[in-house]
């Protein structure tokens, strides 16, 4: 299943604003990367995946539509998994692209 185009176009409208940020093709979605880290994909399933701080991991699974990313089973720390419906007001978008970018603008260059 191919990702929401309409959402990624949603997402392509907040990260322009960025510096650094590209677009690629993986996780079956499409991501968008700053400085070559992945900061947030608009998953092949719906919804979107953002990279997040550890320490804040938990803290953010309080809010809703919010779940810890699983890959082949097994839970990513540092990786929400965000439904679509807490996604869908732009208000609620740019706050979980914002965390992504802000998340993977902390990580080093290389």
């Amino acid at each position: 299943m191919a990702f929401d185009e309409h959402l990624a176009a949603r997402v392509r409208k907040i990260v322009t604003e960025q510096p650094g940020v590209t677009e690629q093709r993986m996780f079956g979605g499409l991501a968008w990367l700053v400085h070559g880290h992945i900061a947030v994909v608009a998953r092949h399933d719906g919804g979107l995946m953002v990279r997040v701080a550890r320490p804040d991991h938990e803290a953010m699974l309080a809010e809703p539509g919010a779940a810890t990313t699983t890959m082949r089973g097994r839970p990513l720390r540092g990786w929400i998994t965000v439904a679509e419906h807490a996604c869908a007001t732009r208000s609620d978008l740019t706050t979980w692209v914002r965390r992504g970018l802000t998340h993977a603008l902390t990580l080093p260059t290389d």
